[in-house]
């Protein structure tokens, strides 16, 4: 039998498995091939990104009634601060890590809940064009070495009380980058709203609707005329 024979006589039999087996190639299975294609493919775009951006830069996002911002981390992520409601309602960091759809972003300014977050550059842009530091022209603080902006970025990471007005996206980035502070979005909107409520034409129509609602209630007593003649004065001097 072959069992028993001799060297001699196993030797073509071990070289010809031997050859077989090194010409039979193990295919790995189709989930294993997308995975390592889908891994392929993010290496490519964080390289891809590292060519357009670098490390602490200020991104910038048009939104349709805002502006988004963020900080260029490295290997195609973005460190933003975005209002969530979900670290509030839930412990599960996969559903937290998830990008964050809108309505989990308007419960968030409702309950001003927010978290500094990293996402990747498709996420954080969603669609829109990336502005890269325009605010460098517009600041009076030179911008801080890259470096020291991204570390910044990093070390605020995780929940943060979130205000539309006081503490949002451009609050971070500015404090981030400049080491200050300020929100040009936040100025405009108090600055229009100024305008808007604190006019001489806003005077006068609180003062004619204050004359009205007195002679409709037949209110006369002394408080109540005080009122009606303080607030339209108070207005008229802040216009």
């Amino acid at each position: 039998s072959l069992c028993s024979g001799s060297p001699l006589t196993m030797f073509p039999l071990q070289l010809l498995a031997l050859i077989f087996i090194s010409s039979t190639t193990v295919e790995p299975p189709p989930e294993e091939k997308q995975k390592e294609k889908k891994k392929e493919k993010e290496e490519e775009e964080k390289d891809r990104y590292d060519l357009m951006f670098r490390r602490g830069d200020l991104l910038e996002v048009p939104r349709t009634l805002f502006t988004h911002f963020g900080i260029y981390l490295g290997g195609g992520r973005v460190a933003h601060f975005i209002p969530d409601i979900m670290p509030i309602v839930s412990s599960d960091q996969f559903r937290i890590k998830q990008m964050v759809t809108n309505t989990r972003l308007l419960l968030g300014v409702l309950t001003k809940c927010g978290s500094v977050r990293v996402d990747s550059v498709e996420d954080f842009a969603y669609g829109a064009e990336i502005i890269i530091n325009p605010m460098d022209k517009m600041c009076s603080c030179a911008a801080l070495q890259g470096e020291q902006v991204a570390r910044r970025a990093e070390k605020l990471l995780g929940d943060v009380a979130y205000s539309l007005l006081w503490y949002n996206c451009e609050h971070f980035v500015m404090y981030c980058r400049y080491g200050t502070v300020m929100s040009f979005q936040t100025f405009q909107f108090c600055k229009t709203v100024r305008k808007l409520l604190l006019s001489r034409g806003v005077a006068k129509v609180t003062a004619l609707l204050a004359a009205c609602l007195l002679v409709y209630l037949r209110v006369s007593n002394t408080w109540s005329v005080l009122l009606a003649v303080l607030l339209p004065f108070l207005i008229w001097m802040a216009s």
